[in-house]
């Protein structure tokens, strides 16, 4: 018999947040299930906080992790606007530097751990240096294991790119399928899965043609969970937002709004309850306006009437663009927790507040210009 889904009932939103590999962790994110009015999201971890550390010159030890993730966990007022971190594996049995361990840290919090289970991607042979995610073959066990360790829901990164061949039929389908086999796997043991098809910033291609590319790759994630028999009810989209390459001149943010949801309607079921945006490279200050322009587009649009409607709650899962002010606030010296922690909650509250619409724009807190500065890594793996 199937355990129960752990989605219902929730009056809140799900705000969830990772934080980078071995570092803090995957990703801070804020999500409401569709009966409630949500301002929250999840967060990411391991690979990326190996990433992280290095970037402000910090040793990636188990402690410097620890000394992060404690920052972040207990950060005053985090569950204001967070409501999932998804974890690493690390993280998930690690205790924070009070002793405590983080999960009970965060379920006191009333934020719900969860726990990244794909094990990276590798070369789909036959393509043009495209991939395919690893991890399908144990994961009922692991399921199992991180379930009864607190984890309520789980992500799995499919990674695809664009380029005069890709996505090609192949990768679509490949990754597609591997998606649909994680999410029952999860649903089977317990886990709310999170469907991640990330298609990649790189390159000069513009934002035509990153709709179409995501509208294929959604297309084809949606009709195999259906053939996987996948309860759409219990899982969240974590797609990226449609934007032109990393190398194009950028799109504003009405434009990314109405391509990015035009893109989710022709494509994403309105019985998936949430779409929690990954940032994929974008600076903290754009992922937070752009997700913004998204709910506030019907009030504020003068084709407001043709914009696409919205079943889906529309919230943020950011682990660079949560981190990155903090980061370089805290900078690996103790003296500096209070102002890093700081630096992260001024984030999570813009992002808590673009998820409704009310985000104003950046006051020039939280991580002295950090903010404003790209994120983009090419080839970003974690």
């Amino acid at each position: 018999m199937k355990k129960r889904l752990e989605m219902k009932g929730r009056k809140k939103s799900f705000r969830f947040s990772t934080t980078d590999p071995p570092a803090g962790d995957g990703s801070f994110s804020r999500f409401s299930w569709p009966t409630s009015k949500t301002r929250k999201s999840p967060t990411s971890s391991n690979q990326t906080k190996t990433n992280q550390l290095s970037s402000i010159g910090v040793a990636n030890t188990e402690e410097n992790r620890r000394i992060l993730r404690s920052m972040l966990f207990t950060a005053p007022g985090i569950e204001d606007s967070i409501s999932g971190v998804i974890l690493f594996e690390e993280t998930l049995f690690q205790s924070a530097t009070d002793g405590r361990p983080f999960v009970e840290i965060l379920n006191a919090a009333g934020i719900l751990p969860g726990i990244k289970v794909d094990k990276g991607v590798v070369t789909l042979p036959g393509t043009d240096e495209e991939t395919t995610t690893q991890g399908i073959d144990d994961l009922g066990a692991r399921c199992a294991k991180y379930y009864a360790a607190g984890a309520r829901f789980a992500k799995w990164r499919a990674v695809l790119k664009i380029s005069e061949s890709a996505p090609s039929p192949l990768a679509i389908r490949e990754n597609a399928h591997g998606l649909a086999r994680y999410a029952q796997i999860c649903q089977q043991n317990g886990l709310v899965p999170i469907v991640e098809p990330e298609i990649l910033t790189d390159g000069a291609h513009s934002i035509d043609r990153c709709a179409a590319a995501t509208e294929a790759v959604l297309a084809a994630v949606y009709r195999a969970l259906s053939d996987h028999h996948v309860l759409l009810e219990g899982t969240l989209l974590k797609p990226n937002m449609v934007t032109p390459g990393s190398e194009a001149e950028p799109a504003s943010p009405g434009d990314v709004a109405l391509a990015t949801v035009r893109a989710l309607a022709r494509t994403v079921p309105a019985a998936v309850p949430g779409v929690v945006f990954l940032s994929g490279g974008q600076s903290e200050e754009d992922a937070s306006i752009n997700l913004n322009a998204m709910n506030a587009a019907a009030a504020t649009r003068s084709d407001a009437s043709t914009f696409p409607q919205k079943p889906w709650n529309l919230s943020f899962s950011y682990g660079r663009a949560l981190q990155a002010s903090a980061l370089r606030a805290w900078g690996g010296k103790e003296e500096n927790v209070g102002a890093g922690a700081a630096a992260f909650l001024a984030r999570a509250a813009a992002n808590s507040a673009a998820t409704v619409g009310e985000y104003k724009g950046s006051s020039g807190k939280g991580g002295g210009g950090a903010a404003g500065e790209s994120l983009h890594v090419s080839g970003y793996k974690y």
